[in-house]
């Protein structure tokens, strides 16, 4: 059966033609793909993975079989005129496309001729003489030919309806075949054509049938689905259906439930469905296996049964001889397609857990692989496609498992043979299945074996797909044992590499150098080199990197200050390289200045000769570098205000040079040494956070690559300096209240131009390549349903509140649970921004379609908090986890959270949920230190009633004093001790920090064991505070 659409992608411009010769099939059941004879005709072609699946969602109608491809036939041409040339010498119910293009000299010459068919035709049709079935037949068979050279054809549609209602079977295929191409899904005709197609389904007439189901096929719009979805399961499990119905059926339906899922209403044919896997038809069994396997993926519960049936239906596949299968064997392999249908079915599900099942299959899989190393039987490529399809298949199922120690081990063994073969599809597909296999805590040692002949693999390659896979394969077998030889030979390798990977496998030695490293100066000699060798190369995250792991490792600075001054001697130096010299030797120079060679004159010297040659963003970076000298080393002071008092930084046309050359030259020249080395202290360690070059890495590769690359299943490196935030020198501008004190704009550091007043700017989205934009929380024309507003939101979930109240302690965790979805968060706050990562994590196998989560501020809370969201991927697939970054400003004081609205499509049904942002004031807590009578005397001016809140409450949690403090430090205070006369009572102060104020806080709590009881007074500058901040505290004891 085709399962193309043939006519559709056929490159017609005829000058010389050859002919198309059609036969009419016999009523029987038409041979299916696994026809060798079909095949030997070129139906299939090579498609990976090595052989080619039918499609089963485009469909031609199956009685047009294609014979043979013609030369034009040896006689004299008749013209268009003529009736079809040759059907008397042809067999049965043959006919020809027109003929007589083939004296036309020129495309002139052809389009008049075609324009004078095409009138000849018009007037037949418009004619008072009613023509017969056949000549109707000829002119709209004319008119596809005519379409089909390219040419437009807007008449002859109702014609070739008018055919469907012939009872002659060449009258009607043309008719369909007519149909299939020409008419638009939306066509005024698709209620005609539905009639005749409703009665052809009611003939009883198999072949008929056919046609009809094809066509439904073939059109595919939503109203024939809703015209006939209902009626096409009941005739594909109808006892008295033919085998060639029900083929067409199955396809039928997988085609409109691809096209329109909930149109298809699989729910009371569910299990007769799954027993046609028991169908004595072998084609039936094939279009049968596509079709439960694309519905089991929206509702795998339903479909379970299927498991022990495919599993029994493979086994006797395996277990046949190419004999007993013989009109299913395609050289000498015994139904290649359903057995790799098979496999790809058993794929949606996890190991069977009827033990006499699993056995079954486990016995199958050894068999496969047990023929794989048996001798071939014939020399043809077919034979070795088709057996290397089902082995390839296999092994995907075994890694999917992920269960049977000695099946991982060798399919990783047979893999291995393949990476030498002379067959370059065949490594491609060896390596892309071993790193995957690599993730097995059970096939990862086997895996290592092959490193050699994946290292020569990476060097000796002439594809460069293969060697990409190669370096995917060396990062995934990559551990501590082999980490130092990997990240040697991709850097080898990257001085020759291909433009178009090279940044891939920078990443990729940043991440392994970082990951294993066992000491760090072979983690920082390592990037250097990655600097020096792929510059160009090496993104901001990288270098950034580096510099988080240096600032945090005291005992890798000094090493990390004479590297980077070593390299900076070299002649020609990539400006990444400037980059993070100048930030090392900015922080750290003076752990190598008491070397004459490397003294902070030669250091500045070195520097300042590089300042020239780079950008703008370098350029400033350096400038915070010499003000940082100053600080180091006075002795470079004259030197470094000469070049900061210089015409072309005080002039400099750069706005962001200018003002750091006069901010810096007036604080060398006004500052007092205490205040310069105030200002200008070491940076202090970043906060450990996830590598943000893995991220990237995640990103580039695109989606499902996660699992692949996040190389956490394996030792857990305790090394891993987690610093997410782009260092930067530091500079000396005072931070106002909306700075950007937790690098939250990530722009290439010192560089980056202040950014303009105003909520909408000042929180820049961290990702994108282009400038900041108004961050913009509505929906897209899309989005209709999947970003609401504060209106179009249901209320929160019922235990919305008790998730909120779970994080007013603390800053990470989970969100929300449920058998579909987990949401964590993990966040940080500083004054009065912020920042927060929300994690989706899909805990199903299916993926989730059109995933929008959408903050929503209600009432006037876009006024008192700015959230600039990320967007995030629209599809997660089953297992996947995907990341959503929000950066927060408070504007104001507030009282009510922002919502949280998460919707997607899960199996097609809509999933809507409402919850609570964490986002509470005390977030915005900045800890006050301050004496017992200072904390007194600022008690006593917050006396009015309206300013002090105050709770008794009994306690809901066990009272421990360790608990108490942890609660009250996370909720943001500092805890002042010797204040209070009774050292059982607690005691804090802070500062709510807000764009718009600050509101200063003092707390008192009093804990009575013995009553198991609470006191808690809070007094604030404003009344709505200190009663929300009472409240949030109180509900946390």
């Amino acid at each position: 059966m085709f399962k193309t659409r043939f006519f559709e992608v056929l490159p017609f411009r005829v000058t010389a033609p050859r002919t198309l010769l059609f036969e009419a099939p016999p009523p029987g059941p038409i041979p299916g793909s696994h026809s060798p004879q079909l095949l030997k005709q070129g139906i299939a072609g090579a498609t990976p993975p090595i052989l080619a699946q039918p499609r089963d969602n485009l469909l031609l109608l199956p009685s047009l079989r294609i014979v043979a491809l013609l030369p034009p036939p040896q006689q004299p041409n008749r013209g268009w005129e003529s009736d079809w040339p040759g059907e008397s010498s042809t067999p049965a119910g043959a006919v020809y496309p027109p003929m007589g293009l083939n004296q036309r000299k020129s495309k002139e010459a052809e389009i008049k001729r075609i324009n004078k068919e095409l009138a000849n035709i018009r007037s037949k049709f418009k004619g008072d003489k009613a023509l017969d079935g056949y000549s109707k037949k000829k002119y709209v068979c004319k008119l596809l030919f005519i379409f089909l050279l390219g040419h437009d054809i807007d008449f002859g549609h109702m014609e070739a309806v008018n055919l469907l209602s012939s009872n002659k079977y060449t009258e009607k295929q043309i008719g369909y075949l007519f149909i299939s191409v020409l008419v638009n899904s939306n066509s005024e005709l698709i209620r005609l054509i539905n009639n005749a197609i409703k009665n052809d389904l009611a003939s009883r007439n198999p072949t008929f049938m056919c046609l009809a189901l094809h066509c439904i096929a073939n059109v595919g719009s939503r109203e024939m689905g809703e015209a006939f979805a209902a009626d096409i399961p009941r005739i594909l499990v109808a006892g008295d259906s033919m085998d060639s119905v029900k083929q067409s059926a199955a396809l039928c339906l997988l085609r409109l439930y691809k096209a329109s899922p909930d149109l298809v209403p699989m729910g009371e044919w569910t299990a007769r469905v799954v027993h046609l896997l028991n169908d004595q038809h072998m084609g039936v069994v094939t279009a049968a296996v596509s079709l439960i396997t694309c519905l089991c993926k929206k509702n795998p519960d339903d479909f379970k049964t299927c498991i022990s049936l495919a599993v029994s239906r493979l086994s006797r596949i395996v277990s046949s001889a190419s004999t007993d299968l013989q009109d299913y064997t395609y050289y000498f392999v015994p139904a290649p397609w359903l057995s790799v249908k098979l496999l790809r079915l058993l794929q949606c599900y996890p190991p069977p857990e009827d033990a006499a099942v699993k056995g079954r299959l486990v016995e199958c899989l050894e068999t496969v692989l047990n023929k794989a190393q048996e001798p071939p039987k014939s020399k043809k490529v077919q034979h070795s496609n088709a057996k290397n399809a089902i082995l390839f298949e296999t092994i995907s199922l075994i890694i999917h498992y992920d269960s049977e120690p000695n099946l991982l081990v060798r399919a990783c063994n047979q893999l291995g043979q393949f990476l030498q073969h002379r067959e370059t599809n065949l490594r491609y597909l060896a390596l892309e299945s071993m790193c995957t296999l690599a993730s097995s805590e059970f096939s990862h040692e086997a895996v290592k074996t092959h490193i050699d002949t994946v290292i020569n693999a990476l060097k000796t390659e002439r594809d460069v797909s293969v060697r990409q896979r190669a370096a995917d394969l060396l990062y995934a077998m990559c551990d501590r044992s082999n980490a130092k030889q990997i990240v040697s030979e991709m850097l080898r390798y990257l001085e020759t590499a291909d433009y178009a990977i090279r940044e891939e496998i920078v990443l990729k030695v940043a991440i392994l150098a970082e990951k294993y490293a066992v000491d760090y100066s072979w983690y920082v000699d390592t990037i250097l080199n990655l600097i020096r060798i792929a510059g160009d190369y090496v993104s901001e995250e990288v270098w950034y990197r580096v510099l988080q792991i240096v600032t945090n490792r005291d005992d890798v600075q000094g090493y990390a200050a004479k590297t980077v001054f070593e390299a900076l001697q070299a002649p020609a130096c990539h400006e990444n390289m400037v980059k993070v010299g100048g930030y090392i030797l900015g922080e750290f120079g003076n752990l190598i200045a008491g070397d004459p060679r490397s003294s902070p004159p030669v250091q500045f010297s070195l520097l300042h000769s590089k300042f020239h040659l780079c950008s703008v963003a370098t350029r400033a970076l350096l400038l915070s570098t010499y003000i940082k000298f100053i600080n180091l080393f006075p002795e470079t002071k004259a030197t470094i205000q000469g070049v900061l008092r210089a015409g072309s930084q005080l002039r400099n046309a750069d706005v962001e040079l200018q003002q750091r050359a006069v901010e810096y030259l007036t604080l060398s020249s006004v500052a007092s040494t205490d205040v310069l080395a105030t200002v200008l202290e070491e940076m202090p360690p970043f906060p450990e956070r996830e590598s943000s070059i893995l991220a990237k890495l995640k990103r580039k590769k695109g989606p499902g690559a996660g699992s692949a690359l996040d190389d956490g299943r394996r030792e857990p490196s305790s090394h891993d300096i987690n610093g997410g935030v782009e260092p930067t020198p530091s500079t000396v501008s005072t931070p106002s209240p909306s700075a950007d004190l937790l690098g939250l704009r990530a722009a290439p550091p010192p560089a980056a131009p202040p950014a303009p007043s105003g909520a909408g700017n000042l929180l820049v989205d961290v990702f994108s390549d282009g400038p900041a934009a108004q961050p913009s929380l509505g929906p897209t024309p899309e989005e209709a349903f999947l970003s609401p507003g504060p209106e179009d939101i249901g209320p929160p979930i019922p235990e919305a509140d008790e998730l909120l109240n779970k994080f007013v302690c603390r800053n990470n965790g989970v969100l929300f649970e449920n058998q579909l979805l987990q949401i964590g968060v993990k966040s940080e706050f500083r004054q009065n921004l912020g920042r927060m990562y929300l994690f989706y994590g899909n805990k199903t196998s299916v993926q989730f379609q059109n995933f929008s989560p959408t903050v929503v501020h209600p009432g006037d809370g876009r006024a008192q908090l700015a959230v600039q969201t990320k967007r995030v991927a629209s599809q997660v697939d089953g297992g996947a986890q995907v990341q959503q970054v929000l950066n927060i400003e408070c504007l104001r004081d507030f009282l009510t959270p922002p919502l949280l609205s998460v919707r997607f499509r899960y199996g097609g049904a809509p999933q809507s949920l409402t919850l609570k942002l964490p986002v509470t004031i005390n977030k915005f807590f900045q800890p006050t230190e301050m004496a017992a009578q200072d904390f007194f005397q600022r008690w006593k001016q917050l006396s009015l009633p309206q300013q002090e809140a105050q709770k008794i409450f009994k306690a809901n949690h066990p009272m421990d004093a360790e608990v108490t403090k942890a609660k009250l430090l996370g909720f943001g205070s500092a805890l002042l001790d010797n204040v209070d006369p009774n050292p059982e009572n607690f005691v804090g102060a802070g500062i709510i920090q807000t764009k718009a104020l600050q509101v200063g806080c003092l707390l008192r709590l009093e804990p009575n064991a013995q009553a198991q009881m609470y006191r808690l007074t809070l007094r604030t500058s404003k009344e709505p505070v200190s009663r929300h901040l009472c409240e949030l505290l109180a509900q946390q004891f």
